[in-house]
């Protein structure tokens, strides 16, 4: 299995949620995460806080669907799906459905902040 680094949005509610569950599932410590927020970029930050972006072994940048497929060839358990999509139509049909949720993405952050405001209140009474 791969090395990826997998650069990602810190403030991003969502984006922390996400790569926490990655961490765990990590389990062969094959992913370097970096959070673009405080960190160099390798390319124009604006761009790597827009869409996720990984990198396998060195080689070429990769965003979307793409960056997502390789972080799962790193993780045992999602391995299969991330060699399913290395497919061109099955990434494709991952890149389709990562847009749409981009479009919906401002909307989950504010939902999923709004909860963990809620719950953090709650824990403080």
């Amino acid at each position: 299995m791969s090395r990826v680094t997998v650069w990602h949005d810190g403030r991003c509610p969502l984006c922390r949620r996400e790569i926490a569950m990655m961490r765990r599932l990590d389990t062969r410590g094959r992913i370097t995460f970096v959070d673009v927020t405080h960190a160099a970029c390798p390319i124009d930050r604006a761009a790597m806080l827009a869409r996720f972006h990984a990198r396998e072994d060195g080689g070429p940048m990769l965003s979307g669907a793409a960056a997502f497929a390789a972080m799962w060839r790193a993780i045992p358990l999602l391995r299969p799906l991330g060699i399913v999509a290395r497919h061109r139509v099955v990434l494709a049909l991952l890149d389709r459905g990562y847009a749409g949720f981009l479009r919906i993405r401002p909307w989950m952050q504010r939902v999923v902040s709004a909860a963990s405001a809620a719950r953090d209140a709650r824990r403080k009474t």
